[in-house]
């Protein structure tokens, strides 16, 4: 192997572990998304649930861990990240059961209940931060962060399991088949028995455990604390994902591998000198648009999508 291959390696494997640890974010929240969307409901609050996620978990982790490392630091108990994870998909549940009711009991308008969902997101972490740690900015850093398995958090790996897993109750069985039902005809599928709206509850609330399951996987497991604004767009690039995949986990996972692949390159080519940092950092949202803008129109959503059911 010569100096070439070397270097070829070198760059390979970095970017290949980039792109599998910027995937999972995106694929955790677009598989969480699409539950939503085959359902009827519009879920553009999928941003919010990741921030609210990992906010949940990097505070929960270090108020838990904080009375032993007073007593031993750096003391490592296993079961800490592992609690945070579990508070933060049940705080995603809880965003997610707000959304609902406000999308399916009220009828209001799904675009704008996520909209308030991602601008609350944007504001009380901070005063949260600015509660326990007497800033608007991060939270302390963590000692009990998930551990890594075989070099990656095992979300890492969860989140890939999930789609054949996803793939299968979404087309298997007969929760799946009515859950896709709710969100072509719902007016038929409540003639056959079905109920629409516990049905979009369950949906809605699921996307909510997901992206909050995405969250902290950002928070305690890319790093090992909250920092504010640290989604940074995933969850409209998994809604782009989403789009992009024909609302199906296949075509999900090959459009969030696509956008973890140009997120993970932008990473590696961070410190060079072969584009402005500007454009380097832009690079995966430009790859957003441009697929959006070549794709959207060939993909056809749920026929109820966004349309409050009136039984």
């Amino acid at each position: 192997m010569n100096l070439g291959d070397l270097l070829t390696l070198a760059f390979l494997v970095p970017l290949l572990q980039t792109t599998l640890r910027s995937t999972t974010t995106l694929l955790l929240t677009a598989l969480g998304g699409m539950f939503s969307e085959r359902s009827g409901v519009v879920n553009i609050a999928l941003e919010g649930m990741i921030i609210f996620g990992a906010l949940t978990a990097a505070v929960s982790a270090q108020l838990m861990e904080a009375p032993y490392l007073a007593e031993n630091p750096g003391a490592r108990i296993w079961w800490i990240p592992w609690v945070a994870v579990l508070l933060a998909m049940v705080v995603g549940a809880f965003i997610g059961w707000i959304h609902a009711v406000v999308s399916i009991k009220y009828k209001a308008d799904q675009i704008i209940s996520g909209t308030a969902i991602n601008l609350l997101a944007a504001g009380l972490p901070s005063l949260v931060l600015a509660y326990f740690y007497d800033n608007t900015t991060a939270s302390k850093e963590l000692v009990n962060r998930l551990p890594e398995w075989f070099g990656f958090s095992p979300l890492v790996y969860l989140a890939f399991a999930l789609v054949p897993i996803t793939w299968y109750v979404m087309f298997k069985t007969p929760w799946g088949l009515r859950l896709r039902s709710v969100g072509e005809h719902p007016e038929a599928a409540d003639t056959m028995g079905i109920n629409v709206f516990r049905t979009r509850y369950t949906a809605v609330i699921l996307s909510g455990v997901l992206a909050g399951l995405a969250g902290a996987f950002l928070s305690i497991g890319v790093l090992n604390q909250f920092v504010r604004n640290m989604s940074a767009g995933q969850g409209f690039i998994a809604l782009a994902a989403l789009i992009f995949g024909k609302w199906h986990p296949i075509g999900v996972l090959g459009a969030t591998l696509l956008f973890g692949f140009a997120k993970a390159l932008a990473i590696q080519l961070g410190g060079g000198d072969i584009m402005p940092p500007t454009v380097i950092e832009a690079f995966p949202f430009i790859i957003t648009m441009l697929v959006l803008a070549g794709f959207v129109g060939t993909s056809r959503p749920p026929k109820a999508i966004g349309k409050p059911y009136e039984k």
